[in-house]
C-alpha cells in the first residue's frame, strides 16, 4: 500500500513538473543585466552644405567610436510549441559616449546619445521541455533609434565645429542573431545567458551655426557610424 502511495506521489510530481516545463502554451518573463559592446568605426566627417550651398568636402583623418554601455533588460516570451518560442526584448535605454577617433581622439568624449532597440526574436530550443539545460538559437528584428543626441565637449565644439551644433541620427530596422541557454532551477524559476549580434550602422547628421569672419554660416555635415554591437544578457526568469 505504501509503495502504491509513493508511486502515485511520484507520478503526480512528474505531471506537475511537465505542466510547468518550457512547453507549448507556456508564458515567461525575465529581467537582468544587458551589456552592449559596439564593434564601432566610422567614415570621415563630410560637410554637405555650407551657407545654403551644397558641398561634398570630406575631412580626412577624422572619425568617432562608441563606448560600451550597461543597462537593465526585460523580456516576455511564449512557447508556440515545445521547441519554438517568440520573445519580446526591451531594455532601459542605455547612454553611449561618442569618442573621438583619428585626429579627433585628442578631444576624448565628444558627445552622448541614448539608444532604443525593442526586439522581436524567434527562438528554437533544443532538448526536451523538462530538461534542466536547454540551449537555443534565435533570429529576429530590432527597431533602432537614438534620442538625446548632443555634443558634450565644448572645446571640440568651439575649435573644430566652430559653433553651437545639434545632432540627429537615422532610425532603422536591423536583423538580430541570438544564441544562449536556459538552466531550469525548479518548476517556475530559471536562469538564462545569451549573446546577440546586430549588424547596425547609423548616419549622424550635424547642424552647426558656425562663427566665421564673414558672420554666422549654417554648416551641415555627417558621418556614417558602424556600431555592430555584441549584446550579452544574463537574467533570471519566471515561467507561468
Amino acid at each position: 500500500m505504501k509503495l502504491k502511495q509513493a508511486m502515485t506521489g511520484i507520478a503526480a510530481l512528474a505531471c506537475m513538473t511537465a505542466a510547468h516545463a518550457q512547453s507549448a502554451g507556456s508564458f515567461y518573463v525575465t529581467t537582468g543585466w544587458l551589456h552592449l559592446a559596439p564593434q564601432s568605426s566610422s567614415q570621415p566627417l563630410k560637410e554637405t552644405n555650407v551657407g545654403g550651398s551644397p558641398v561634398n568636402a570630406t575631412l580626412p583623418n577624422t572619425g568617432a567610436t562608441l563606448d560600451s554601455a550597461d543597462t537593465l533588460g526585460f523580456t516576455a516570451g511564449y512557447f508556440v510549441t515545445d521547441h519554438i518560442a517568440t520573445e519580446f526584448v526591451m531594455g532601459v535605454p542605455p547612454k553611449f559616449n561618442l569618442d573621438g577617433a583619428a585626429s579627433y581622439s585628442q578631444y576624448g568624449v565628444l558627445g552622448q546619445a541614448k539608444q532604443w532597440s525593442p526586439t522581436l526574436l524567434f527562438k528554437y530550443y533544443f532538448n526536451a521541455p523538462e530538461a534542466r539545460f536547454r540551449p537555443f538559437l534565435g533570429v529576429g528584428v530590432s527597431r533602432i533609434w537614438f534620442t538625446d543626441e548632443h555634443i558634450t565637449n565644448s572645446t571640440f565644439q568651439a575649435q573644430v565645429l566652430h559653433g553651437p551644433t545639434t545632432v540627429s541620427t537615422d532610425s532603422s530596422w536591423e536583423p538580430v542573431f541570438n544564441a544562449g541557454f536556459n538552466f531550469n532551477i525548479d518548476q517556475h524559476w530559471f536562469a538564462s545567458i545569451s549573446l546577440s549580434y546586430l549588424p547596425l550602422s547609423t548616419t549622424a547628421k550635424l547642424n552647426t551655426a558656425a562663427q566665421t569672419p564673414v558672420g554666422t554660416l549654417n554648416v551641415q555635415s555627417q558621418t556614417k557610424i558602424r556600431l555592430n554591437p555584441i549584446v550579452s544578457y544574463a537574467s533570471i526568469g519566471y515561467r507561468f
